[in-house]
């Protein structure tokens, strides 16, 4: 499970990554290439959609970040857990989500399914 809780920081640090090609290798390195990443408001597979979503969030969320919220509950090759949008490490989360992340066999990422739990007010 030690490698599951790794996995899923570095997960979290490829959201928080603002340079764009630091990220793409952080997504090569955590992601097998034809993983899905699908959640309420994205359906990509690849290293370059998934790319997309992620260059998209930090757009979008410029100067916040991606933090656990939580501990991670893994079995297997399976690791669910919460994760929240804040604007400071602790602070009360803008948005939170549940992901769920499967890894192959080598322990890289082969699919991720996201949950929205508390989205912002529009």
């Amino acid at each position: 499970m030690s490698d599951l809780n790794g996995l899923v920081i570095r997960y979290l640090a490829a959201w928080n990554e603002a340079d764009a090609d630091n990220r793409a290798k952080a997504i090569a390195e955590l992601f097998t290439e034809d993983a899905p990443y699908i959640d309420p408001l994205a359906a990509v597979a690849g290293h370059e959609g998934i790319g997309a979503v992620l260059a998209g969030a930090q757009e979008q969320f410029k100067g916040l970040t991606f933090e656990l919220h939580g501990t991670v509950d893994a079995h297997h090759n399976i690791a669910r857990f919460q994760w929240a949008l804040v604007t400071a490490p602790g602070t009360e989360p803008i948005a939170i989500g549940f992901d769920v992340i499967v890894t192959d066999e080598d322990g890289r990422i082969k699919g991720v399914y996201g949950f929205l739990d508390k989205v912002p007010a529009a």
